[in-house]
């Protein structure tokens, strides 16, 4: 703990918004644990399905630059607390609404919305409550809190489908994630908005200087897309994996990520976060190779097992995004420009995102899920020679 408090200032909130944060993962991990077999096994949604249910799930990413700018005159506290309203109505219709495709696709649109709100705006938040210069290690920090949290969730998860493995067990994981979402915005409710009102955000913040950070953000949600959406339904639909084992995967990726953000927070603030990005892409086209290919390569069940492995490290490299947000802290002259800027591209990340929800569901029922996979690849190279471009800021 003193370690932690070492990178934050004394006089903010930060383990409360770290508590919230840790209960709105377990409720986040109790959800993602049975989502994906739920809309498979009980809704009964194919690849291409699937596409447009993630089209309206990411959807509200795009719009978080108009959300914003609609309620500009709040703080990054007060948005914070207007996500976990939302995210709860929303977890909440899942919840007690009929598996049918257009009720469960609003009750994810509406989550998903509270989602997007509250992603910006945790790491805003981690990143103003840091010392200076401590901005990757907050991030770090905040991550392995997050991933704490989803481990929990999966791990429960695993536990009853492996024990049980009734179907009729879906409606109360959800119900139950619904309460952890609410004791999350219980503790959210207890952030004191000090942080000054951001006109920018009455506008798209587009400023010149961000422009390679935009560039950026719709390369890495193009290939983020890809693994997110359809890495699991590619071992649900194609191997044949249940709720169990998909809350397994979950639960490696989640360790995984829990022991290694902190280092990955560590390595952006001492290698810089130019060398993180352009990095971490190299090792995506192993991953995507594998994934796509691994098949044709090996028996059913060994390539099964590999694209388990390729979606753990998928996970973990995805890690390295946070070296983004320490980019944006570095280049902007003050707080308000940094939130805007951040949220500004969640919304761009999202622009290409959209487009990839569908179009990858196409790609994989007409083309195969290697050209899907080799499109990633592809999208993680332009990011690495993209990042590669990037001024370091002179200290």
């Amino acid at each position: 703990m003193e370690k932690i408090d070492a990178v934050f200032k004394k006089e903010t909130k930060w383990k409360t918004l770290f508590t919230s944060i840790l209960m709105m993962a377990i409720g986040y991990g109790l959800h993602k644990g049975i989502v994906d077999n739920y809309l498979a096994e009980i809704v009964g949604m194919g690849e291409m399905d699937r596409g447009v249910t993630e089209f309206f799930r990411e959807l509200p990413g795009f719009m978080l630059i108009f959300i914003l700018a609609l309620f500009y005159k709040f703080s990054a506290e007060k948005m914070y607390k207007m996500g976990g309203i939302i995210m709860v109505c929303g977890m909440g219709l899942l919840a007690f609404m009929p598996p049918a495709k257009a009720f469960v696709i609003f009750s994810i649109f509406l989550y998903s919305a509270g989602e997007h709100i509250q992603l910006g705006m945790k790491n805003t938040l981690s990143l103003e409550y840091s010392k200076p210069g401590l901005g990757g290690q907050a991030l770090g920090y905040q991550n392995a809190i997050y991933q704490i949290g989803n481990l929990a969730g999966y791990i429960v998860v695993m536990v009853i489908f492996w024990i049980f493995a009734a179907k009729s067990m879906f409606k109360p994981f959800f119900v139950i994630a619904t309460a952890f979402m609410a004791l999350a915005l219980f503790f959210a409710l207890q952030l004191s908005g000090k942080s000054e009102t951001d006109k920018s955000k009455s506008r798209f913040y587009f400023r010149k200087k961000f422009t390679k950070y935009y560039m950026l953000e719709i390369f890495y949600g193009a290939r983020k897309q890809v693994f997110f959406t359809f890495g699991p339904y590619v071992l649900i639909l194609f191997y044949g994996a249940n709720a169990a084992v998909i809350s397994l995967l979950f639960a490696v990726s989640a360790i995984a990520c829990f022991v290694l953000s902190p280092v990955v927070g560590k390595i952006v603030d001492k290698i810089g976060y130019k060398p993180v990005m352009v990095g971490d892409t190299l090792i995506l086209v192993i991953v995507c190779f594998f994934y796509g290919f691994a098949h044709h390569i090996f028996p059913k069940n060994i390539a099964f097992a590999v694209c388990c492995v390729n979606y753990v490290l998928d996970s973990v490299i995805s890690l390295a995004a946070m070296a983004s947000n320490v980019y944006v802290q570095d280049i902007s002259d003050s707080k308000e420009e940094m939130r805007a800027t951040i949220s500004t591209g969640i919304s761009v990340n999202h622009i290409i995102t959209i487009f990839i929800a569908l179009s990858g569901g196409w790609i994989w029922h007409k083309l195969g899920i290697e050209t899907l996979f080799i499109v990633s690849a592809v999208l993680g190279l332009f990011n690495s020679a993209y990042a590669a471009t990037i001024k370091v800021k002179k200290a």
